[in-house]
């Protein structure tokens, strides 16, 4: 008889609200150092999407850039959503 396994986590699968993920960008541990290359390259395409060339900014640190990822996201998503009809 096989003995029932442990669930072992998979951070494919679960969705754990404590992760890293889910982190405030300010309260992350790297925070302050500067932006990867990969955030550098996605906010200066995001950026030039948006028509908002002053929000790249190559000083940034990792959590600046993250949360400027985050708001040019939304606002391309805001941008790509039909018009409201009243």
């Amino acid at each position: 008889m096989k003995k029932p396994q442990a669930h072992t986590p998979n951070p494919k699968l679960d969705r754990d609200p404590l992760s890293n993920m889910e982190k405030d960008p300010d309260d992350w541990v790297s925070g302050q150092e500067p932006m990867t290359g990969a955030q550098a390259s996605y906010l200066k395409t995001l950026a030039e999407e948006a028509r908002e060339p002053d929000a790249y900014d190559d000083t940034l640190t990792k959590a600046e850039a993250s949360k400027r990822i985050d708001m040019l996201k939304a606002k391309l998503k805001l941008m790509s959503d039909p018009p409201h009809v009243a």
